[in-house]
């Protein structure tokens, strides 16, 4: 497939095609409705569970994410409420939308969102680290995740069993390093820039701390 500059343009093939083995070409994108050809090989989707010893291992049948769709992007985001993130993932074929409700075991977490002073207004490109319960967890505020797709602007943290936020080092695009102790679990905190104090946030309203 080629990808020309505009809906008029057509680009011929580099080379005569093996279409005994499949070989296609189709030569501006807007023409694949109706060249009846698919880029998809039908390869199912999968899911990997992180176990925690470096070790990665394949759920996808145990969770019916290995739809045979043709997935163009996934995104997660908490509709339940419960600080567990949902799967959403967008696709081509076998539904346009799928939603994973997570039902793994419930655990603690946490969930930040960031107000920029010096930096962006949302905190974007911000990276975090919590410390809890002896672990150090590393995350970076980047919605935009892929294919057309992003994410809230928040960033979240599966805590397990600690009941306490020890420490959350927050270092802004600016430059400006900012932490705080003994942040509570299974809570939405807001924290702005350059100010010591967080909000907790509740739908349909903000406390401030």
């Amino acid at each position: 497939m080629s990808q020309p500059f505009n809906a008029e343009c057509r680009a011929p093939s580099l080379r005569e095609l093996d279409r005994e083995n499949g070989e296609f070409w189709v030569s501006s994108p807007w023409l694949f409705p109706e060249s009846g050809e698919n880029l998809s090989a039908y390869e199912r989707n999968g899911i990997h569970l992180n176990g925690g010893d470096g070790a990665f291992h394949d759920i996808s049948f145990l969770t019916g994410a290995d739809s045979p769709g043709d997935g163009r992007s996934v995104t997660a985001f908490d509709i339940t409420g419960d600080g567990m993130p949902e799967l959403f993932v967008r696709q081509v074929g076998g539904g346009p939308l799928l939603v994973f409700e997570n039902q793994f075991p419930k655990s603690n977490w946490l969930r930040i969102s960031l107000s920029g002073d010096k930096s962006n207004s949302l905190g974007i490109g911000s990276k975090l680290v919590c410390e809890a319960g002896g672990r150090r967890i590393c995350r970076e505020l980047y919605p935009v995740i892929n294919f057309l797709s992003q994410s809230p602007a928040h960033v979240n943290f599966g805590l397990g069993d600690a009941e306490t936020v020890d420490r959350l080092t927050i270092h802004w695009p600016s430059g400006e390093t900012q932490e705080l102790i003994d942040l509570p679990i299974n809570s939405h905190v807001r924290v702005r820039e350059s100010n010591p104090e967080y909000s907790t946030i509740s739908p349909g309203k903000v406390a401030a701390r």
